[in-house]
């Protein structure tokens, strides 16, 4: 587990004392792509490939597993670099893509809200899925959550990102400082294990931004939950992407952000 033990002095009821406390740790990871520095992301250590693959997914490095020549990590205690080679066909497909960045991976770009939702349409189709979710089952799994998070448990500082089938049956969740990072290591691990059709349900421990709606409509993931609210921006990609979104309401129910027809009781 990706945490660290440091006693520091809790102050209560009046008096100071000693604790130990399960501190998260937070590390760099650079992502090399053909040998050439891409992206650095602070995260918590820990699925270094899958993260890596996750993020090459989503950035639209690679559609497939099969066009990832060699994913390795760095052979020494070292883990902090991964690197990437492509296929020489996927390396020709996607042209300047490596030199451009062609999906907006930071926030605080400078563009407006409207650019950055015709910018993500331009790149990805609306995603369609017609079933039914119960309404009480996601709002139990959601709630239970943190029952899946044992780093939170130890430290109560990292994000976690959970996708379910269509049954509401966990196919993998992932931890991490970033909430980012723990989408991209679950949908990396997918991705890896050849599973990600499966993807219907996202959970997340955080609140949705954009770049959370860009990944899951990368991923094809129809439907969002959070324990915390959508941005604007998020809800309006969304709504445009086709995904429904929803949010935990307190202190009972969900708050149904868009495309409410995905919530309700299974069809007969």
């Amino acid at each position: 587990m990706s945490t660290s033990r440091r006693t520091i002095t809790l102050w209560q009821d009046d008096r100071l004392r000693s604790l130990e406390m399960a501190i998260l740790d937070e590390e760099p990871l650079s992502i090399r792509v053909q040998g050439q520095p891409y992206a650095v992301v602070m995260r918590t250590p820990g699925e270094e490939l899958a993260h890596a693959a996750g993020f090459c997914f989503t950035e639209g490095i690679v559609d497939q597993p099969e066009e990832i020549r060699q994913l390795a990590a760095c052979d020494t205690e070292d883990t902090n670099v991964v690197t990437v080679t492509l296929t020489p066909e996927r390396r020709a497909a996607i042209g300047g893509h490596l030199a451009r960045r062609g999906f907006i991976s930071q926030t605080g770009c400078g563009l407006c809200g409207k650019t950055v939702i015709e910018e993500v349409i331009q790149q990805l189709p609306p995603v369609s899925w017609d079933a039914v979710i119960p309404l009480a089952a996601a709002e139990k799994a959601l709630r239970h959550l943190d029952q899946l998070q044992p780093m939170r448990r130890s430290s109560a500082a990292s994000h976690a990102a959970a996708i379910f089938d269509a049954d509401l049956k966990p196919l993998t969740v992932m931890e991490d400082v970033g909430r980012h990072n723990a989408l991209d290591k679950a949908i990396g691990r997918l991705f890896l294990d050849r599973r990600l059709h499966l993807a219907k349900v996202l959970m997340m421990s955080s609140r949705i931004s954009y770049e959370l709606v860009q990944k899951a409509a990368r991923a094809r993931i129809p439907i969002i939950l959070a324990l915390s609210r959508p941005t604007r921006l998020a809800l309006d990609l969304a709504d445009r992407l086709g995904i429904s979104l929803a949010g935990i309401a307190k202190p009972t129910g969900l708050y149904l952000y868009c495309h409410s027809q995905r919530f309700g009781e299974p069809r007969p």
